[in-house]
């Protein structure tokens, strides 16, 4: 191996790095959900996009094969029907 080879590695290898480190800011900063502040109100008397948890908030397969209370697209496999 030359020290030309070694600078090349060494630098394509720092650049993905650095490009691993920005991206992870970035989806941080566009994904995260914002922290809450003491000011916020904390009641959970406002409308939620979801209904109330059936099973005890577990997930668990409808009627139709449609789940509930999961909310990410990856879905657990094995889950019992709702009640």
């Amino acid at each position: 191996m030359r020290l030309n080879d070694l600078a090349k590695g060494s630098s394509v290898l720092l650049g993905v790095i650095v490009a691993g480190y920005v991206s992870t800011i970035y989806v941080d900063q566009r994904l995260a959900p914002p922290p809450k502040t003491a000011s916020e109100p904390t009641s959970t008397s406002a409308p939620t996009d979801s209904p109330a948890p059936a099973n005890g908030g577990s997930p668990c397969i409808g009627e139709g094969g449609s789940w509930k209370n999961w909310p990410w697209p990856n879905v657990p496999m094995g889950s019992p029907k709702c009640p």
